[in-house]
């Protein structure tokens, strides 16, 4: 075994990488061979692969081990205040600017700055990246005061960035200057066993951490590991793993439970829920039922503009308005029919009955008051018969729930 091949299993032990993929291992070869060399790095890959390790390996086994070594995700800073962040500003620079501040560039002098997300950096910040690469040295923001700084760079991003480059992006001596030596990692899917390697750990980790029962994976879910394609890489599998280690604790899962836990393999995600607790099969219910009531109220509203002289209305759609006395009580023969003039006074809402409505309306009327009778009962039934948290539920007052109760004889 040759010393490089060595270096590189120290490596992996000392980092925690799990996997004997050859593009994995020609990687972290690739990492202990540059660290020495004060090269610029770009190591490229997509999300969850396990970049972060990379430049962490390099700083390790460099001459700079001993000085700062700072992380930059530059997707998480403002745009505002990314040049502020990095290369520090002047006191009164701007608004807020209270004191003179370093940057992350004055900070890791000596050492190593991982800029994460580097793709996300603006054009602006970008420029002046370049210069510090090129030369040492940058400008606080607010300075005319060229300072210089001695840093080694290592960049990661998950953003194809010649196409970046080609869309405007990007700057291209930039990607040069940081592209020095290239690392590219494999995505999960196409590191073969790796993924057994990998499961298998988190498992054993998440059951040591919380001492769970361990879970073991029958030949079938390996299988189906195997030929599932991780978008979402190292990260997904252990968000996965984590999850059955959980749920399924002292099981040995087979490929259909771990179906459940995949999207993109099942027809639909099955999260787990409590026995007995419908929770989805309720909101499509109450979903329908909604809609129902509001398509009623619509068609009501437009038999009332078709009234010349529409009856007083809530100023709200309320639950406990029944739904007969929202129609105008002179359109007794369908809509566009003209107004009686010696017709009697419309009845209060308290008396009104189904008999002065049109047959349709009085049907639409028993719709609803099944549809409500349904969305009571069930509020009632998710709260455990707890009456404040079921109107709380329903938006409507107490009251009129112990109205609506009574009503429909759901004491």
């Amino acid at each position: 075994m040759n010393t490089l091949n060595e270096s590189a299993q120290q490596a992996k032990l000392r980092f925690g990488i799990v996997g004997n993929a050859p593009a994995l291992t020609a990687a972290v070869e690739r990492a202990v061979r540059v660290a020495p060399i004060d090269l610029s790095v770009l190591v490229v890959g997509e999300s969850g692969t396990g970049k972060e390790f990379f430049p962490k390996i390099i700083h390790a086994y460099s001459p700079r081990k001993h000085a700062r070594y700072i992380a930059v995700n530059c997707g998480a800073i403002p745009e505002g205040t990314i040049d502020s962040e990095l290369f520090g500003h002047e006191k009164g620079a701007f608004t807020g600017a209270v004191d003179t501040r370093k940057g992350y560039f004055e900070e890791a002098d000596g050492g190593t700055i991982f800029l994460d997300e580097v793709a996300e950096l603006p054009l602006t910040t970008q420029a002046r990246l370049l210069r510090v690469l090129e030369s040492g040295e940058f400008l606080k923001v607010g300075s005319s005061t060229v300072q210089k700084t001695n840093v080694r760079i290592v960049a990661a991003t998950n953003v194809d960035l010649q196409r970046a480059i080609a869309e405007g992006r990007f700057r291209e001596d930039l990607y040069y200057r940081l592209s020095t030596v290239l690392i590219a990692l494999p995505p999960l899917r196409e590191r073969g066993a790796d993924i057994r390697l990998l499961a298998r750990k988190f498992a054993a980790d998440f059951a040591e951490r919380y001492r769970t029962a361990p879970i073991e994976f029958g030949d079938d879910a390996r299988a189906t590991m195997a030929a599932y394609r991780w978008p979402g890489n190292v990260r997904q599998l252990k968000n996965v793993v984590d999850q059955l280690a959980l749920f399924q604790a002292g099981e040995t899962v087979g490929a259909d439970t771990l179906r459940r836990y995949l999207p993109g393999v099942a027809d639909s995600y099955v999260p787990m829920v409590t026995p007995g607790y419908e929770a989805h099969a309720y909101e499509r219910e109450r979903d329908m039922l909604l809609g129902m009531i509001f398509n009623l109220q619509r068609r009501i509203d437009h038999l009332e503009q078709q009234c010349s002289r529409p009856a007083a209305r809530p100023r709200e759609f309320d639950i406990d308005v029944p739904m007969a006395n929202l129609l105008p009580q002179n359109c007794t023969s369908g809509v566009g029919a003209a107004p009686d003039k010696t017709s009697a006074p419309a009845p209060d809402a308290e008396t009104a009955t189904p008999a002065a409505v049109p047959d349709e309306a009085s049907q639409n009327t028993d719709t609803l008051r099944d549809s409500e009778r349904m969305l009571i009962r069930r509020a009632l039934e998710l709260e455990g018969g707890h009456r404040k948290a079921a109107a709380d539920r329903l938006n409507i007052s107490e009251r009129t729930l112990y109205r609506k109760i009574k009503e429909y004889g759901l004491e």
